[in-house]
This record gives structure tokens, sequence and C-alpha cells, in this order.
């Protein structure tokens, strides 16, 4: 997948990825006193709507913007139309990415350290969350940060979600979760896949079920697996994930898929 993310900002994805996100967050902060977020591709933090790359694309008119508009849009969903809200304010054409969002919701005892190779994104990422004392940014290699600082103050909270241009995207996931498990086993991940095509989905859940047995899956397809070409859904899958994510995780996938998606389209989550 050729990735960049100004591309596919406030696209179906990202809609259902933030709003699961979020209530996770929520849900590990109601359990825990202190949490030590680790974002392995923190991107820029916040995309320009109006730019070239999101106009090009027009993903996010068919995204953020239709739930903007929406007035039967569920709960789940309220904390990320907030955020959107409260930047818009500030500059109309923005949407904030998983730093800015998991960033502008935590505690004081909480801590944020956002990973981004690309130099360009670690500048825009600094120049986001500047106002933010409890975050860092870290220009490295965000599987690595994340299965070394694993268990060293808080409890661990991994977000992963990485732009799936390189082949061996699915193998390193794993091994991070793995090594993030060995060194904190009350750790909790969440990671974002893209689907094309059942036989990739299903064989990096059969992968992950070799690390643990605790996932929740939140699976979305916007319409039927015909074109393996095409990125026809995403899906959370997440580690460590109290209940109270199951259902928040349902409404923003079935919201999602019966407002945005094509005939075919559904959303289904379960625990293995």
């Amino acid at each position: 997948m050729n990735y960049r993310h100004a591309f596919h900002a406030g696209n179906f994805a990202d809609l259902h990825k933030h709003a699961i996100l979020l209530a996770l967050l929520s849900a590990l902060q109601a359990e825990s006193e202190a949490l030590a977020v680790i974002d392995t591709h923190a991107g820029a933090g916040a995309y320009d709507l109006a730019g070239e790359m999101a106009r090009r694309s027009g993903e996010a008119q068919a995204g953020i913007s239709r739930l903007r508009r929406a007035t039967d849009a569920p709960a789940v969903f309220a904390p990320l139309l907030a955020a959107v809200a409260t930047i818009s304010r500030s500059d109309a054409d923005l949407y904030p990415g998983s730093p800015l969002l998991l960033g502008g919701h935590l505690r004081k005892s909480d801590r944020y350290t956002g990973c981004e190779l690309r130099a360009d994104d670690v500048a825009l990422l600094r120049r986001t969350l500047a106002t933010l004392p409890t975050c860092a940014v870290a220009q490295a290699d965000g599987f690595e940060t994340a299965a070394r600082q694993a268990g060293k103050g808080g409890r661990a909270f991994v977000v992963i979600d990485p732009p799936f241009e390189r082949p061996d995207d699915y193998d390193r996931i794993v091994a991070t979760t793995r090594e993030v498990l060995r060194r904190a086993p009350d750790a909790a991940l969440a990671i974002w896949l893209p689907i094309k095509d059942l036989e990739t989905f299903d064989a990096f859940l059969r992968d992950m079920e070799t690390v643990t047995g605790d996932l929740l899956v939140a699976e979305l397809r916007l319409r039927p697996l015909i074109d393996p070409m095409k990125m026809n859904g995403c899906a959370m899958v997440m580690i460590g994930a109290p209940a109270a994510v199951d259902l928040a995780a349902g409404e923003a996938g079935d919201w999602i898929a019966a407002r945005l998606g094509e005939p075919g389209g559904r959303s289904c989550v379960w625990r293995t």
C-alpha cells in the first residue's frame, strides 16, 4: 500500500479507528492510574483537508464531512466530533490525527510518545503537540521503541498503525506485540489494519493468536471483498481492552457501514 496519510485523513477508516481509540483510552483510564501511550507511527498529528493531497482523494468528504452533517450519529463519535470542532475554531480545514486526539485526552499522570521516521512529519508533529506537556516526539522506529519502553512507568498502551508499505509490517506487528507483552503482561494494544482480502486478514489473526488468546476484533467492511486492490474495509485488533469497548466499537462500525458503506458492507465485533 503506497501510503501518505494526508491523502486519507478523515476518511471512513479514520472515523472507525479514532472513535474506537478514544473509547479504549477512556476505558483504560478508568482502570489505570497512569498510562504510558506509545504511538508507533504517529505521522504529522493533524492534516489539512484543504490541501492538495486531501482534495485529490476526496476521502474526507465521504468521511468526516458526512459525519459532521449527520443527525443520527451515535454517542461513540462525540469525543471525536468535539475534537474536530475544537481544532476547527482555529483552522476549519484541519483534521486531528491520533497524536492530537490521544494527547488531548491525557491526564497529568499519563504520558504519550509519538514515533515517526519521516523528518518532515516529525517537524509537523512537534509543532502540533507543542502545547501538550504530557506529549513527546521521537524520531525513531516505533516498533523498536514500543518493545524497549513497555513496562517502564505507567501501564503501556501501544497504538500500532503502520503505513503497510513494507512487506514485513504484519510480521513486525506480531513480533512487537509478543515483546511488549513479555515485558509488560498488563499492556493494552490497539492495532489498525486495512482489509483488502480476507486471506491476509485471517492469516494475521492466526499469527496473533499464537501470541495471545485475548483479542478484541472490530471489523468494518465498506464493501464486499471483491477487488483485493482496494481498501475494502479496516479493522481494529485490540489486546487488553475492557469490556466497555465492545459496545463502543460495535456502534461505530455499524453506523459507518450503514451510512457510509456500499451495498454488501457490514460491521462485526468479536473476542477470541
